[in-house]
């Protein structure tokens, strides 16, 4: 047993840690007698460096106003688009369906289906045609049923 155990390789364990190790000590700094010294030049570059990054800030911010707003109009154009689109089909549509309610055919049958008949000779006055008496002296008069109003009781 003990010729197998040296017949065996030993294995040895590689070491993590080369050279040597680092020890950090603390070391108080006291900067409380420090006195900052003003630099004009430094302070006046700040100050257009501030005033440049400031122009180019509303520069920057215009630019996207106009852009978001040209989107935004752009948007309400279409909405209204579509929606006049929408009114002008609506319109064809009623303007169809007064002509097909106006048809002298329909209003005839549904007049018959009434009981209603056709006027006779000397019942119809148009109110357009100036009448052959012309000449002779009018009484004014009020209707009171084309004004809206009913007679008196």
């Amino acid at each position: 047993m003990a010729a197998a155990q040296c017949a065996a390789p030993t294995m040895r364990r590689k070491r993590t840690w080369t050279g040597t190790p680092e020890v950090y000590f603390a070391k108080p700094i006291d900067n409380s007698r420090l006195v900052k010294v003003e630099n004009p030049q430094r302070s006046r570059e700040m100050k257009q460096f501030g005033v440049a990054l400031s122009c180019l800030f509303l520069l920057v911010m215009t630019f996207a106003w106009q852009h978001f707003k040209a989107i935004e109009y752009g948007y309400k154009i279409e909405t209204l688009r579509v929606q006049r689109d929408g009114l002008a089909e609506m319109n064809r549509a009623l303007r169809l369906e007064e002509a097909s309610l106006r048809d002298p055919e329909r209003i005839d049958t549904l007049a018959r289906k009434l009981g209603l008949q056709s006027p006779q000779a000397g019942q119809v006055m148009h109110m357009d045609t100036v009448l052959p008496d012309a000449a002779t002296p009018e009484l004014a008069s009020v209707n009171l049923s084309s004004a809206g109003l009913r007679p008196a009781r």
